[in-house]
């Protein structure tokens, strides 16, 4: 199923939109542009909680027209999203679209890296239907 179709909004701010797929995953599609810190976390709680609420734990991430991340969204990303599931030993897949930005490309890899010492196993793609593919295939 082509990701223009049969997605349901969960939540949209500055940051992106987070969509509900039909297959039972979260679509995360970040936008261009800086962020908040307020904003960043209030979108990653969002999508923490459109997880639990669907019993869910794989998720396209669409990091494709992304700014870099900050030093300070790392941090918490690592203290607090991926630091939560790996307490509560719930595992996470991820399929990932990189950032076209090349600064923005090398803040994810930061992120990838501290994301293998976490409970989220992920794989990179160029195109995004190879990306539903796996994920589909990764029941």
């Amino acid at each position: 199923m082509p990701l223009s179709s049969g997605l349901l909004v969960y939540f949209e701010n500055t940051i992106g939109r987070l969509l509900e797929h039909p297959d039972g995953y979260a679509v995360i599609r970040y936008h261009a542009g800086k962020r908040t810190a307020t904003d960043f976390q209030s979108f990653l709680l969002h999508l923490g909680r459109l997880l639990r609420r669907r019993n869910w734990y794989k998720m396209l991430a669409d990091h494709r027209a992304s700014a870099p991340f900050t030093e300070e969204e790392r941090q918490w990303l690592s203290s607090h999203w991926l630091a939560v599931s790996q307490a509560n030993q719930q595992e996470m897949v991820a399929a990932l679209l990189l950032p076209e930005d090349v600064f923005a490309r090398l803040s994810m890899n930061l992120i990838m890296h501290d994301a293998r010492e976490g409970a989220l196993i992920y794989h990179i793609f160029n195109d995004e239907t190879e990306a539903t593919t796996w994920l589909r295939q990764n029941q």
